[in-house]
């Protein structure tokens, strides 16, 4: 008889979604949907009308977990459209930013969303009964994201410090001298989760990938370069319409996408590693290479510890950049507004984020156009859950279904993300 395993309600991720797994007698997957059924908010709709200055807050609103990932590719985007070019100090200063982004969205995910899976506890509540230190380690890290973005950003949720052309105000060199000791005892702690987490027990699977990320030949990929993918392709950012392309489903209030007829090309950690990892640092790669990830990883159940690989390295950056800081002469590049369009692409920490906009004449915005990473990886998400629901068909069904939303937390989505 034909079967079918469905969750209604998931889990341990940021948003409403579920998923269905359709069986037919002989134990093949005649169907796999990733079902999000988040009301849509329409964000590029009530955009227009709006003033170019006004959208950096408007679209950090799309998400508390990545606001800054939204702010950055706002403005690089309103900046294109305007002719500005933000001074160097600045651009490092963003750079820092993000990093306590990256920080706070994967600490988040590895300690307390995915690790239960591989340790087969409910959720990081129990677990802690057992990993006590290694909670507390992910809460501390989160929490030194999350002190970083507020000293940079005004506040930790939807920073209200980013503005185009730069900031409202610079962080003194004291207050992020304040955070340097707590910087150099991260990266030591992130270390030792590395190798725990490079204990877990991963299921063996693996396929095909078109990895698609920002690409820059002097550092790993956060807020600028060329879309890449491992394909071979290489564009400008305001080439990424013309190569991706939109489509609605039945089953998902989000967009699903193709690039240049790749399916599922897939977004996020695995690809920014294995299209850019001669960029991270020393420290990075040699941790990568004693927890067994290399070039060519391509087992999306080992995500999660390129993510704490990624915490390490934007440690690592924060780091850099705190001890080098020299407080900017003017916090932002004075600008006039006019009539333009521009696109802009960062790296969130799920994956590549695209920005596009229209100004008229005074700077109002006449066209919108977000692609983010969770409803750009949906393809890809479902395609997972098809080859492995049939690799393990044969499992008891209360235990295939935790593998199956497993495999799905391994993107770490963000559901309200993907219906903007």
């Amino acid at each position: 008889m034909s079967r079918r395993i469905s969750v209604g309600a998931l889990s341990r991720i940021e948003g409403e979604g579920g998923l269905q797994i359709q069986f037919d007698a002989k134990g093949r997957v005649t169907g796999a949907r990733f079902n999000i059924y988040e009301a849509p908010r329409f964000f590029e709709s009530f955009l227009l009308g709006r003033s170019y200055l006004e959208a950096p807050d408007l679209t950090a609103r799309i998400c508390g977990i990545c606001p800054v990932a939204y702010q950055m590719s706002c403005v690089q985007a309103m900046e294109q459209a305007l002719g500005l070019r933000v001074d160097e100090p600045l651009q490092t200063l963003r750079r820092l930013l993000y990093c306590g982004e990256w920080m706070e969205s994967h600490a988040l995910h590895v300690f307390m969303l995915h690790a239960p899976d591989f340790l087969g506890y409910r959720d990081a509540f129990e677990m802690a009964g057992d990993h006590p230190e290694m909670v507390r380690l992910g809460l501390k890290l989160k929490k030194l994201g999350n002190r970083l973005l507020a000293c940079v950003g005004g506040r930790e949720i939807h920073p209200v410090n980013v503005r185009v052309g730069g900031f409202f105000r610079t962080p003194l060199k004291s207050e992020l001298q304040a955070l340097r000791e707590d910087f150099l005892r991260a990266v030591e702690d992130v270390q030792r989760a590395v190798r725990w987490i490079a204990g877990f027990p991963f299921p063996e699977y693996s396929r095909k990938y078109v990895f698609v990320s920002l690409s820059h030949p002097e550092e790993y990929p956060i807020l600028r370069g060329q879309v890449r993918s491992s394909g071979g392709e290489s564009l400008a950012v305001p080439d990424f319409e013309d190569w991706v392309k939109e489509h609605q489903v039945a089953h998902s209030t989000a967009l699903h996408s193709e690039f240049r007829g790749h399916e599922n090309y897939l977004l996020g950690p695995m690809a920014r590693f294995n299209l850019c990892r001669s960029q991270l640092t020393t420290l990075c790669r040699e941790a990568a290479r004693q927890a067994g990830i290399g070039q060519g990883t391509a087992n999306p159940f080992k995500s999660i510890l390129i993510r704490a690989i990624e915490i390490l390295y934007a440690c690592e950056e924060a780091l850099r950049i705190i001890e080098a800081y020299e407080r900017p002469e003017q916090p932002f590049v004075e600008i006039e507004p006019g009539q333009g369009s521009g696109y802009g692409c960062s790296e969130a920490p799920r994956g590549l984020l695209y920005h596009g906009y229209s100004l008229d004449d005074v700077g109002t915005i006449t066209w919108a156009n977000i692609i983010p990473p969770t409803s750009q990886n949906q393809r890809a998400i479902e395609q997972d859950l098809r080859e492995v629901a049939e690799a393990n068909a044969g499992l008891e069904p209360g235990k295939l279904r935790l593998l199956i939303e497993q495999t799905l937390r391994n993107y770490d989505p963000c559901i309200s993300c993907s219906t903007h």
